[in-house]
């Protein structure tokens, strides 16, 4: 329930506060005082397209706040859980948008997005003629009311439904988890043969791609290292070359080494020197004469580089990882090879399972149908009472599909329905989404909340000059209408009627009024004497007529009673 809404710089109004009632809450006032305004800000907080022509004139910025009453509103706990918001009582909702197109939302102090508030206000506020909150008009919607009209039938069978629907998909899970059914699992096995057999033709080895690599710089750069190894071998070997040296060296130090300790020492140094030198000089020969031997195909290296690449994009990061994907590839396959037995066993219960939620869902659809049937002669009896004895209603069914067609991806049953409404004689029912909002599109909507409010999650309803195109006793009929659905759902209109305004619970008046350069638009709450008088100018009579003091008091009177009647 809508509690209070602040309103800040929007078109005429500078600034107000507004507390509303459960019940019926009617707004009036003379033409031009500002009503649209109010239904404009509502729309605004609720989450309607902004735009800087809203702000107040000379503002660089308006400001909406809305506060709902949501206890024990189990879809709006579900949202705070959903958006980890802290669960509160009352949902606070502000918005603000700047001159310069910046937009701010806040829900109960956190930041929120303009689909974050549609998903709480679509399910607290019905607005009537703005298609972002009017819950009838998507068919899932529809779809859920009819379920509900349906009563107990309809909810046993759809629980049942969905204790079966449970069921059939943990058999389909066990399916997919052996291969699904048996075309399924051909297919998975070819998969795995092809990977296996991928992976066992090349052979790979553990540190290949090391020694591959390798192997690739030697053959690279082999003419570099031959030259290398080459020049450190003739360094050291041929004639004048380190050995010569170090030979005469060595000898000169032998004929003293044995006249001093420290002599000998230094003798023993160039032997070890002389020994490494050799020692350097037979790996270099080594190294050449493997360099001679070295065959290996420069092309035959990259194309097995090339091969490792491509399974290790397809299967794992190293040979070791590709030679585990293989194994597991190998267990998975014989899985499914040995697994025939279970997977015709899950199959029969599969198409078993199938078998009776066809049958479910064709019942849940004659139970759909018979309430539908019910639900569109009750409508069509409203809108006769409601001055519209030629508009026709019906709910459409799609045709069901076979059960060779049927997905089974739902516990709600197969059936897609559509609202359809035609105002006049002799025009074509049209989906409701269709049917363009005006006085009778205002009466219709009234007589499928008349039927339905009972059973619908929304807790307030709003409606615009529903009273557009209407008087006499027809303005009597929807002022009863009004007081019968607000003993459940909160109601908040904009009138012109006196047969409304008598009815209301709750008195609210518009006016608009010059002080200086400005114009500002204000909201009153009305007490009792100030009802009369509003009411009294509805009628059109002066405010010291006696005979429209009268009739007002007479209206309100009758209005008192009605609605004592429905208690």
């Amino acid at each position: 329930m809508l509690q209070k809404l602040c309103i800040k710089n929007v078109a005429l109004i500078e600034s107000v506060e507004i507390n509303f009632t459960q019940g019926l809450n009617v707004l009036s006032g003379e033409t031009g005082a500002g009503k649209s305004v109010i239904i404009e800000s509502l729309n605004f907080v609720l989450g309607a397209k902004a735009d800087k022509t809203i702000i107040r004139s000379g503002s660089d910025e308006c400001f909406v706040r809305a506060e709902f009453d949501v206890q024990e509103n189990n879809s709006i706990i579900a949202l705070y859980n959903e958006f980890d918001f802290e669960v509160e009582d009352v949902l606070i909702i502000t918005r603000k948008f700047t001159i310069d197109g910046k937009n701010s939302i806040k829900i109960n102090g956190n930041t929120a997005t303009v689909g974050m508030l549609k998903k709480f206000t679509s399910i607290l506020v019905d607005v009537h003629g703005q298609s972002e909150h009017f819950n009838l008009l998507k068919n899932s919607n529809q779809l859920d009311l009819l379920d509900k009209l349906g009563g107990e039938l309809v909810q046993a069978l759809k629980t049942t439904i969905k204790s079966e629907y449970e069921q059939y998909k943990q058999t389909i899970k066990e399916l997919n988890d052996l291969g699904g059914d048996e075309s399924t699992r051909l297919v998975r096995l070819d998969i795995l043969n092809y990977q296996i057999n991928e992976i066992e033709k090349a052979d790979l080895k553990e540190n290949e791609e090391e020694e591959l690599l390798s192997s690739k710089q030697k053959i690279q750069f082999q003419e570099k290292i031959a030259n290398a190894l080459n020049a450190v071998k003739s360094s050291i070997d041929d004639e004048g070359g380190v050995s010569d040296i170090l030979s005469n060296a060595s000898r000169m130090l032998s004929g003293i080494s044995n006249l001093d300790d420290e002599y000998l020492k230094l003798y023993d140094r160039l032997e070890s020197v002389f020994s490494e030198l050799d020692d350097i000089s037979n790996s270099a020969t080594n190294f050449l004469d493997g360099l001679d031997v070295l065959e290996l195909n420069p092309y035959e290296v990259e194309a097995r580089l090339d091969l490792i690449k491509g399974l290790k994009a397809k299967y794992g990061n190293s040979i070791l990882e590709i030679n585990d994907f293989c194994l597991r590839a190998i267990e998975e396959r014989n899985k499914l090879e040995n697994c025939n037995e279970i997977v015709d066993r899950l199959s029969e219960i599969k198409l078993s399972k199938e078998n009776a939620l066809y049958a479910l869902y064709k019942k849940l659809s004659v139970l759909r149908k018979a309430t539908a049937d019910e639900f569109k002669n009750n409508v069509i009896g409203e809108l006769v009472e409601l001055g519209m004895p030629k508009a026709t209603f019906d709910v459409s069914f799609s045709e069901l599909p076979e059960i060779e067609e049927c997905s089974f991806s739902s516990f709600n049953g197969i059936d897609k329905i559509e609202f359809l409404f035609s105002a006049n004689l002799g025009e074509p029912l049209k989906p409701l989404s269709l049917v363009i909002s005006g006085g009778e599109m205002s009466r219709f909507m009234l007589a499928i909340k008349t039927q339905t409010s009972k059973h619908n999650d929304i807790s307030t309803f709003i409606f615009d000059e529903i009273d557009a195109g209407i008087s006499g006793n027809v303005a009597k009929i929807v002022a009863q209408k009004f007081a019968k659905i607000a003993c459940d759902t909160q109601i908040i209109a904009i009138s012109h009627l006196p047969q409304i305004s008598a009815m209301a619970d709750y008195n609210l008046f518009i006016q608009k009024f010059e002080t200086g350069a400005k114009t500002i638009t204000t909201v009153k709450m009305l007490n009792a004497t100030e009802k009369i008088e509003e009411v009294v100018r509805l009628i059109g009579g002066g405010s010291d007529s006696e005979s429209a003091i009268n009739h007002a008091t007479e209206l309100i009177q009758k209005a008192k009673q009605f609605k004592n009647s429905l208690i």
